[in-house]
This record gives C-alpha cells, structure tokens and sequence, in this order.
C-alpha cells in the first residue's frame, strides 16, 4: 500500500491568519493528505505567515527558516508573503518552493499540487461538516469577511489584505450551524471591521433556510443569537448601529462583550491615525450600553507613542480611561512598519518614551481593572472549561476571550472535561483573574 502525503501546516499571526489555515488545511484533508504533527513526518510543510509588525515579521521568517531547516520542502502564505510581491521571503529564504498572500487557499493548494502531487484516491479519509480546526472543540473563529475599506495611517492590512469583502450571509450561517452541531460552544466573530459586513454589498439579501436575511452585523447577530450557544464579537468598529446589537446582549442572545480597538482619545493623534476622533462621543455611547446592558464587557487596545503625540495628548488618553472604565485593554508601542502611511509624518517620538508612556497607562489601567474584577467577588458566574489537570480548572467567563483576556481558577477537577458549563462562585480576583468555588 503506497503511503499517503503528508503535510505540515505552521500557522502565526492573528485569528484571522488561523481560519485562512484551517480552511488550507480542510481542503487539504478533503484532498486526501495526510495532516502531519512534526516537521520529519510531513513531506512538504506550509507556513501561514504574519507581517504586520516589525517582531511578527522577524517571528515568521524565523518559522521558515525553522521548516527550512527541518523539512526543507516549505510553502508560505499569509501577509507576509504579500509584502513586497513576495521578495520579503525570498531574500531570506529564496529555497522556498512557493510564496502567496492571505486568504488565498486556491493559491496555496495549486502549489502543493505542484510539488506534491495529489493521492490517487481523494475519498479515503472523509472530513467532518465542520472542516478541520486548530482550536480546541468547544470553540471556535467565524470569519465574516475579509480586508478592510479603512486606511489608518499606521496600518498595512488593506495593502496585503485587500479592500473588505463580506461571505455571503448563507455561507456564514451555514459553517455557524456546522459548528454548532459538531459540538462547539464559543463562536468568536472575526474579520478585519466586524461593523461593516455587508457594505460591500449595499447588505444585499440573502437567504438562510429559506428565509430572507440581510447581509448585514445585526441581522447576522440575531441569527447567530438563536443558536444556543455563545456569540463574541471582535474587532467592532463603533459605528451607530452597533447600538442596535446591545439590547440582544441584554436579551442573553448574544455575549455582553464587544472588542472595539479605540485606539487613542487625543482627537489630533486620532486624526493623524485616520480613525474616528470624538472621544466624548464615544464615552456617551459607552454609558448608554451600561444603561441597556449593565454587564456588558468591554475590551479595546491603544497605542502609545504615535507620530507627533505630545505629553497632553497622552494625558488625554489617561482621562479617557479613568472616563470610560474599561474592562479589557491591551496596549502597544507605535511601530514604524514599513509601507505605513505614519511613517511620514514629523515628530516621531523616542522609543524610550513611547515605553514609558506604556507602562504609565497600563499601570492605570490595572488599577482600573482590579477594583472591577474585585466587584465581581461574590457574584456567581457561568463559565466555559478551557483545561483540566489534577489541581483544578482553567476556564472564562462572558468577559474573557481566550488567549487576550484573563481566566476564572477553580480548585478541583473531579468530573469535569474541557467543554464543559459550570456554575462557580467568585471567591478572589487580582488585576487580571479570577478564582471561584463550584456552586
């Protein structure tokens, strides 16, 4: 019996990036290939690449030149193979059989067909409805859309990435319910501007289950909402109708969490970024959500250190915090990616001083932090189980994303599994956890 080819996928990058894989590695497995843990098993290895910022860029060429080294038969995709028409990889490493841009599945497949010629029979190994995934069962990423319509003048996406092109909303709603039905019990919504599904299409309608749905961020939220399990939403741009989704976060369809990446609060950084600059406004809305729904978590990330911002305009972005009170936050030090629009501009300020600008804020925001997560002492919480070992449970809570944001503790694990729903009650917190008791 002629042994099946093998391949390794190495995935990097951002959520986005992990579907593009999981959708090369579906089709992979349709095709009849083995999918390989170990670069000495795989008889060809594709590496999924990010190229957004300087470290991610150096992180990817050090995966390829790692299956280089280990494999010597390497495929790369993602956006750092768009960079450059590819030259940025092949100056690295010009051994590389192939080289192609994100969400380009089509591409990536037709270049292992060329060095590793498809099995004789593609229907040995049948895959699952929901395809093959590289997060654990119980959740998953659902990817809306791809590129984006914004040209922020810090950000290279739209360059690599394209300009935003929405699925159609059957096929969006089609892989949800697979996954549902394959037992997952998280769906995190991704794209590169969640807001703005559908205005690609003038939110055409489509039809799901024969009936009519617009291809549109709230439509497509009541639907998921009616799946029964949990629906996160990620990378939100705060446009007026995402007030329409709040009530349904109040109404339990949906989780009372939003990740909508701010940015800064100085309206002159925000406009020197191209991004939305009316801080009070949004400090308005964000009152109004509480108002609806008062449990509601919100998460965003901000950058320090950008182009001409002044020691006000950082005191600005200070305000802004203690203003909003946020629950979640992440912060990174402006990075003079290459192709940015920023670059250009003057007064770029000191390494050192766009780190200590960090560290101030990140202080404040622990602080922020842990009187919140103290007020949750006490409280009972529903929460999913990420991992189990013979001291106790790792899981999240509504207002935790995996990986980003904290966990929930809870000593003991007898006849529990990863997947599972528990009922805990808060017992302690910290600046990012929690720790509860079985109820």
């Amino acid at each position: 019996m002629n042994k099946l080819p093998s391949i390794g996928v190495v995935s990097l990058g951002c959520p986005k990036a992990l579907v593009d894989s999981e959708q090369i590695l579906t089709q992979l497995r349709a095709e009849g290939y083995v999918i390989s843990p170990s670069y000495q098993n795989a008889d060809l290895v594709v590496v999924n690449t990010c190229g957004f910022i300087d470290s991610a860029v150096a992180e990817s060429l050090d995966a390829i030149g790692e299956a280089l080294t280990e494999n010597g038969k390497v495929i790369v995709t993602g956006c750092l193979g768009a960079r450059e028409g590819g030259d940025t990889v092949k100056k690295v490493h010009p051994s590389v059989l192939a080289v192609t841009g994100p969400h380009a599945a089509d591409e990536v497949l037709a270049a292992v067909h060329q060095h590793l010629p498809k099995p004789h029979d593609p229907f040995t190994d049948l895959i699952p409805p929901q395809g093959i995934r590289l997060t654990p069962k119980h959740f998953a990423y659902l990817k809306i859309s791809e590129g984006c319509n914004h040209r922020c003048s810090f950000c290279i996406i739209p360059s690599m990435r394209g300009d935003l092109v929405s699925r159609p909303i059957h096929e969006v709603l089609r892989e949800a319910e697979n996954l549902a039905k394959a037992g997952v019990k998280e769906l995190l919504v991704i794209s590169q501007d969640t807001s703005a599904y559908g205005v690609d299409v003038k939110y055409r309608t489509g039809f799901h289950n024969g009936r009519p749905v617009k291809t549109r961020m709230t439509e497509l939220c009541r639907e998921l909402g009616e799946m029964g399990i949990w629906v996160r939403l990620h990378y939100v741009y705060p446009y007026p109708h995402v007030d329409e989704v709040i009530p349904l976060m109040a109404e339990g369809k949906l989780l009372p969490y939003l990740d909508i990446p701010f940015q800064h609060a100085s309206p002159r950084v925000l406009k020197a970024m191209k991004r939305p600059a009316n801080a009070e406004n949004v400090l308005g809305r964000i009152q109004k959500w509480r108002e609806i729904c008062p449990d509601i978590a919100i998460r965003s990330t901000f950058i320090t250190g950008f182009p001409g911002e002044t020691e006000e305009d950082f005191q600005m972005l200070l305000d802004f915090l203690d203003e909003a009170q946020l629950d979640r936050v992440g912060c990174f030090t402006y990075s003079p990616v290459d192709g940015a629009t920023a670059n250009a501009l003057a007064d770029h300020v000191a390494p050192e001083v766009a780190e200590e600008r960090k560290a101030r804020f990140m202080e404040k925001q622990a602080e922020i932090s842990t009187r919140k997560l103290a007020e949750k002492v006490g409280r009972e919480l529903k929460v999913l189980v990420d991992e189990v070992d013979e001291e106790g449970v790792v899981a999240r809570s509504y207002a935790d994303a995996p990986e980003i944001d904290g966990n929930v503790y809870i000593e003991g694990s007898e006849g529990v599994q990863v997947g599972d729903w528990m009922t805990v009650k808060i017992v302690d917190s910290d600046e990012h956890d929690l720790w509860g008791e079985r109820v």
